[in-house]
């Protein structure tokens, strides 16, 4: 996006950075220690934009477009695992890099951002400033921690209609995504959400994340990450903010109650349905600008 084309209600323009031969597009704004954030499925740093404005003050603002999402580049020839946890997870390991993010970082983390980021923040411990995250994904979870209403159509991605569904329909953008806010989404963020997904081969990221969600031990390789960074997260005294949506979706019941339990954790309620930063943006920055600053 060139900086004449930045819309009013996105005030960011995107830089762009090749990695593993595919460009990832990133919002870079502010100076300090590194405060990185990480959407999910199926947006993009564009979620961030009414967030970052509140802490851009306090430390460098890094926003990627995960790849193949957003801004960034689409990975040649996608089919089924194409764009699984482990690509990803590489591709953010490789971008983080390449802008410069070694130390001291603090994550804000929605969705399987918070995979992402929970999985490096293990890795990289020593890296690691503080853990601030929403509508997370924890744990590995049975169908019964997962939302009734939802069963149906996660269970229809993840078989045999999955690509009729999501690659024909586009039905986690046109459907998932706007019920899953507590007042839908302007004209302005549905199109912005849209746009990387206009053409059919282009929507396999958004089919590929129902699919690796850690649901009665399928897929076994990410049911372990999720496993690791959940013993790490136990034991780990790194500060952690728990921005508790109100009602939320995914991060309620079990989940919510383990949470809880974790060490060196502070919880502030918003209001939110999945799409947290869609719903309450300025609630979530200002508790960010409270919390930030303590950090050490």
């Amino acid at each position: 996006m060139a900086a004449e084309d930045v819309s009013p209600e996105d005030p960011f323009p995107r830089q762009r950075v090749t990695v593993r031969g595919t460009e990832m597009a990133y919002v870079d704004v502010g100076e300090g220690d590194p405060v990185v954030f990480l959407h999910g499925n199926p947006t993009s740093s564009y979620l961030w934009r009414n967030v970052i404005p509140h802490v851009r003050h306090l430390g460098r603002c890094i926003a990627p477009d995960l790849v193949g999402m957003g801004e960034s580049g689409k990975l040649p020839d996608p089919r089924r695992g194409t764009y699984s946890f482990a690509t990803h997870a590489q591709h953010l390991e490789e971008f983080l890099d390449a802008v410069g993010v070694h130390r001291r970082v603090t994550f804000v983390l929605h969705d399987w951002g918070s995979a992402l980021g929970f999985d490096w923040a293990r890795r990289h411990p020593e890296q690691v400033r503080g853990l601030a995250f929403t509508e997370a994904i924890v744990t590995p979870m049975t169908w019964a921690d997962w939302p009734p209403d939802a069963r149906g159509i996660f269970r229809t991605m993840r078989g045999d209609d999955g690509e009729t569904v999501v690659l024909d329909k586009n039905v986690f953008v046109e459907r998932i995504l706007p019920a899953s806010t507590l007042r839908g989404l302007s004209p302005e963020a549905h199109e912005r959400y849209r746009a990387p997904f206009r053409e059919r081969e282009d929507r396999w990221p958004t089919l590929e994340w129902p699919r690796q969600i850690p649901l009665d031990n399928v897929p076994p390789l990410v049911r372990d990450v999720v496993a690791r960074y959940g013993v790490w997260l136990r034991g780990s005294a790194v500060p952690k903010l728990f921005l508790d949506a109100e009602p939320g979706s995914i991060l309620v019941g079990r989940q919510r109650a383990l949470v809880r339990k974790w060490p060196s954790v502070s919880e502030v309620t918003v209001p939110g349905s999945h799409f947290v930063p869609e719903d309450s943006p300025h609630a979530i920055g200002r508790a960010l600008a409270d919390w930030i600053p303590t950090l050490a």
